[in-house]
C-alpha cells in the first residue's frame, strides 16, 4: 500500500477521533507515522505537532465562531506552557529514540485509562434522576456565571499548563485529554467552553514547540504530512457529526481500547 493512501487513512482516523471525542486523536498520529509511514520517533513527534497545530487551529476557528472560546483564560493557561513547550521541543531532538517511544506509550496508556474512567462516570450520570440532572444543570449555570474561580485555581491551572506544554513539546501530543478535565474541574468551565478553550491552548503549545525543532523539521516528508493533515482536518468535521449519532460512551470505550493496543505494541517494540 502506498504511503499516500496510508497517510490519508491515518489522517482520517486521527481527525475522526479529534472531532468525535474532543481530544486524544493526536495520540494516534505518532504511532501511525512511525509504524505505518516509516518516520523516526523524533521526526514523528515533529510531524505530529504540525498536524495537531493545523487541525486544532481549524477546530478553534469553528468553536470561536460559536462563542465557545474564553480567550483571556485560555491565553493565560497557554502562556504558562510556552517556555516548557519550547524547552521540551529542543530536548526531544537529543533523546534516545527508544526513550521517546517508551514515554509515548506511557502517555497513550494514561489517555486510555482517563477515557475509560470518563465512560464510567458517564454511566453513573445516566442512572441519576431527572430532578438530580436539573439541579446539576442549574448549578452548572451558576458556576459558569461566577466571575472568578477560587484563588488556588489559577495556580493549579498554571502548573497544569506548564506540564502540558512540556508534554506537547516532548512527545508531539496535543493533550486535549488533559486540558479539558482541568478546565472543567479547576476553572469551573462548562464542557463546550472547555473544549473550545483547550484548542487555543493546544494550538499555542504546538506552535511554540515547533519553533525549537528546526533540526528534526528540515528533513520531513511533506508529501506524507500534507495529505495526513488535510484528511485529519476534514475528518474532524465528520467526527463532530459522528458524535451526534453514536453514543459518546461507546466511542470513548472503543478508542480507549485501541489506544491500549497501540501502547502495548509500542512497549513490545521497545523491549524486544
Amino acid at each position: 500500500m502506498s504511503a499516500l493512501i496510508l497517510a490519508l487513512a491515518a489522517g482520517a482516523a486521527v481527525g475522526l477521533a479529534l472531532g468525535a471525542l474532543g481530544g486524544g486523536g493526536s495520540v494516534l498520529a505518532v504511532p501511525a507515522l512511525i509504524y505505518l509511514l516509516g518516520f523516526t520517533p523524533a521526526a514523528a513527534t515533529t510531524a505530529s505537532l504540525l498536524i495537531v497545530a493545523a487541525t486544532s487551529a481549524t477546530a478553534l476557528y469553528a468553536h470561536a465562531r460559536a462563542g465557545n472560546v474564553r480567550w483571556r483564560t485560555g491565553a493565560l493557561f497557554a502562556a504558562s506552557g510556552l517556555l516548557p513547550a519550547a524547552a521540551a521541543g529542543a530536548v526531544a531532538a537529543h533523546l534516545p529514540q527508544r526513550a521517546l517511544t517508551a514515554a509515548f506509550a506511557a502517555i497513550a496508556t494514561l489517555a486510555a485509562v482517563m477515557m475509560l474512567l470518563g465512560t464510567r462516570e458517564r454511566r453513573t450520570d445516566d442512572t441519576r434522576t431527572d430532578d438530580t440532572r436539573a439541579e446539576d444543570a442549574q448549578a452548572d449555570d451558576t458556576r459558569a456565571d461566577a466571575p472568578e474561580p477560587p484563588r488556588r485555581a489559577p495556580a493549579r491551572a498554571a502548573g497544569t499548563g506548564a506540564g502540558l506544554g512540556a508534554l506537547t513539546g516532548l512527545l508531539g501530543v496535543g493533550g486535549g485529554f488533559l486540558v479539558v478535565p482541568t478546565l472543567v474541574a479547576v476553572l469551573a468551565f462548562e464542557m463546550q467552553s472547555a473544549v473550545g478553550t483547550s484548542l487555543l491552548v493546544i494550538t499555542t503549545n504546538s506552535l511554540a514547540s515547533l519553533l525549537t525543532r528546526g533540526a528534526t523539521a528540515s528533513g520531513l516528508d511533506w508529501s506524507v504530512i500534507a495529505p495526513f493533515a488535510a484528511t485529519a482536518i476534514l475528518g474532524a468535521w465528520d467526527g463532530k457529526r459522528l458524535a451526534a449519532k453514536v453514543s459518546g460512551t461507546a466511542l470513548r470505550r472503543t478508542f480507549a481500547v485501541a489506544l491500549l493496543a497501540v501502547a502495548a505494541f509500542m512497549l513490545v517494540d521497545v523491549l524486544t
